[in-house]
């Protein structure tokens, strides 16, 4: 896992028994914290590109796909130069 040297402190508290078994089993806490994070900071990102998504496909309701198609290469042709 790469590390960089900006960090900040994040406190929470949890029950005592889950701090102890975590320590007995050892757990690396900051590895763990981050990690899910991560984890949940992407499925969120997911979530909002998935509905963003929609929203576009909800607003080309009624266009058909031959006019699409027309678009998206009028589009690239004037990108192009």
């Amino acid at each position: 896992m790469l590390y960089t040297a900006m960090s900040v402190v994040v406190s929470v508290r949890v029950r005592r028994e889950l701090k102890e078994e975590a320590e007995r089993l050892g757990i690396n806490m900051r590895e763990l914290v981050e990690r899910a994070l991560m984890e949940e900071i992407e499925r969120r990102r997911r979530m909002e590109f998935e509905k963003a998504v929609n929203t576009i496909l909800e607003g080309m309701e009624g266009v058909s796909e031959e006019e699409f198609v027309r678009v998206i290469r009028e589009w690239r042709r004037k990108r192009r130069g």
